[in-house]
């Protein structure tokens, strides 16, 4: 089997996102994503790794990885280069799959459960829809477009936010209402003003549900380091499951410091990219969950690797979702097949939303648990409206 061809499509809508259908002479096209920097992304695919992947054997995968990456500029990021790999990768787990007509789980060594605990993250049916991703401002507070509203919420009444995810079965819930604060501050510090206005989600899920619900705190690394310790001090009393993103993923030292600050586990993160910098983190006790982006960090196959050296280390692994459709089929295929997987992210504005306008199947979430994708390779395709769509925007490699 050669592969015959790299496709790349992207919409105006859904700007950030980029999906690659990777063409083989067997007839099987496997299907993968990235997500941000849509353009310059699909620019890397079509200039520099077409020409290294045509005419080779899609189903030599760790070969393909580690050629993707074996460049001057790819080096352990989350980068334009990284984010191609990992789009490529998860197209190329999907046509194994559909070759062995089997589901990418089983591919990567079968089922480890049978269900899966998910956590919601509190996002809106429009969140980081805009290729103008900073923090707050692409958070359309207010708005009223889909049905999850689930940003707004949390911002206004999160005590009944809290309710209605207990009501649905969700026992688990990330917020991150520091982000505005941080904004205001450029996260250097915050006043006991501040402070309160902070801690106010999480007085009202408190006060509404009681401990019946977990709450994952996000940072997106908006802080300082004295700043980031002087908030988690505040917070501990609302027994929070873990923090995530305090400060900037730069500096292992720096994050040992914070984790070293707090009795709350320390979420660490998507933005690492490949293992290596996963390592050091773990090296150093900085971490207790290792967070992972399929779509940024290399795929499926460096994702595996990098649950494995989370559980050298004794640490639970939690795999990323809040960008698209087959990302999101990609992170629970491997949250199955991964013994240490903790949770999985979820957000039910993008899996009731948008999410089903785009592709064939999203994974079945009932009960506050998800359960393994059916069907061979990811189980997911794009829908045949999406190709029909006037603002796509369509380019194909081939021989």
């Amino acid at each position: 089997m050669k592969i015959t061809a790299i496709e790349t499509l992207r919409t105006e809508e859904f700007a950030n996102v980029l999906w690659v259908r990777v063409h083989t002479d067997a007839g099987i096209i496997g299907l993968g994503e990235t997500f941000y920097g849509a353009g310059a992304v699909a620019a890397h695919i079509h200039d520099t790794l077409a020409g290294r992947l045509i005419g080779r054997n899609p189903l030599h995968i760790e070969a393909l990885s580690k050629e993707m990456v074996n460049l001057p500029m790819a080096q352990s990021s989350t980068g334009v280069e990284y984010r191609a790999a990992s789009a490529i990768d998860i197209a190329l787990w999907d046509i194994f799959g559909k070759l062995c007509d089997q589901p990418v789980h089983q591919m990567l060594g079968g089922l480890c459960r049978e269900r899966l605990r998910i956590y919601n993250t509190c996002a809106g049916t429009r969140y980081v829809s805009s290729s103008n991703i900073r923090p707050v401002s692409n958070w359309n507070l207010g708005e009223t477009s889909g049905p999850y509203e689930d940003l707004d919420a949390f911002m206004t009444d999160a005590g009944a936010l809290a309710e209605d995810l207990l009501d649905n079965g969700i026992d688990a819930m990330k917020i991150w209402p520091f982000d505005p604060i941080a904004n205001e501050t450029g996260g250097l510090y915050l006043t006991a003003e501040q402070m309160r206005r902070g801690l106010e989600s999480f007085e009202k899920i408190r006060k509404a549900v009681g401990d019946r619900i977990d709450i994952m705190v996000e940072f997106h690394s908006l802080w300082n380091l004295p700043a980031a310790k002087m908030i988690a001090k505040e917070l501990e009393p609302y027994k929070p499951m873990w923090f995530e993103d305090p400060i900037r993923m730069n500096s292992p030292q720096a994050l040992a410091e914070y984790a070293r600050s707090t009795d709350v586990w320390v979420c660490a993160s998507e933005t690492l990219g490949s293992r290596w910098p996963y390592k050091d983190m773990l090296d150093r006790d900085a971490l207790s969950v290792a967070m992972v982006d399929l779509c940024w960090s290399g795929g499926l196959t460096e994702g595996r690797k990098i649950a494995a050296l989370a559980e050298t280390w004794h640490r639970p692994f939690a795999p990323h979702d809040c960008i698209g459709p087959v990302g999101f089929a990609a992170a629970v295929h491997m949250s199955f097949s991964q013994p240490n997987t903790l949770i999985q992210e979820s957000v039910r504005a993008f899996y009731r939303g948008w999410y089903t306008q785009l592709v064939t199947a999203v994974p079945r979430i009932e009960g506050g648990y998800v359960y393994p994708m059916e069907g061979p390779g990811l189980g997911v395709e794009l829908k045949s409206d999406v190709f029909a769509r006037t603002d796509l925007m369509r380019r194909i490699s081939e021989i």
